[in-house]
């Protein structure tokens, strides 16, 4: 029988811990998803990785959210001190790579089969720059909220791995405390914390469920 539950957790401490041992510092290609979510995962592995932060959302709608979310994330960046060096790289943002990724997809409830055509665009194109600057792993902050599934950004992240030639680094960020010590450091630097992932259709969602619920 398959397996019911895979700890993503324990298999990057293995990796830490071997790192701990040798004393290597690996370049690890980070996508980004926002500052909040990156907060925690930047001080937790800029303290074994060199990171290049690529943030690369083309899912983000409209212009306006997009530039205040990339704004965030620069601010973040050159106010958080790191033991090891964070650059940032902000990829292009161009919306009609989201719609013709996710076309056929607009009505799958949040965390279906959209979102994973959503994470594909953005981690193939992460693996192709990982693969580019020649860095040694590459993962993604997404599974760090409570509302995204670890195990299906693992998969999409594995076969972004295989079909670039970079290997995975796997994650689950909101064990250890991850999620709750992002929004610490969220209130700490005052960032910017959007109620709806990025894209038209999170967003169309986050607002029914309110309408739903009452709330103004």
């Amino acid at each position: 029988m398959p397996e019911a539950y895979h700890n993503y957790q324990r298999d990057l401490n293995y990796i830490i811990r071997r790192l701990e041992r040798t004393g290597e510092v690996p370049h690890l290609l980070l996508h980004a998803c926002c500052a909040p979510c990156s907060s925690y995962t930047i001080e937790y592995l800029s303290q074994y990785f060199r990171i290049t932060l690529f943030y690369y959302n083309p899912n983000i709608a409209p212009a306006e959210e997009y530039q205040h979310r990339v704004n965030e994330i620069k601010r973040f960046v050159a106010e958080f001190k790191t033991k090891n060096p964070v650059t940032l790289i902000e990829g292009e943002y161009d919306p009609k790579k989201f719609y013709d990724a996710v076309r056929g997809f607009e009505n799958e409830p949040e965390g279906g089969k959209r979102c994973r055509k959503c994470f594909e665009l953005r981690l193939a194109e992460s693996a192709r720059l990982a693969k580019k600057l020649n860095a040694d792993y590459f993962t993604t902050t997404l599974t760090i909220s409570p509302k995204k599934d670890a195990k299906v950004l693992n998969e999409v992240v594995q076969e972004q791995s295989e079909a670039y030639g970079v290997r995975r680094l796997p994650s689950d960020f909101k064990k250890k405390g991850g999620y709750k010590r992002s929004i610490q450091l969220s209130a700490e630097y005052n960032l910017y914390r959007q109620n709806y992932c990025g894209c038209v259709y999170s967003r169309r969602d986050a607002e029914a469920n309110c309408s739903a619920s009452g709330e103004d």
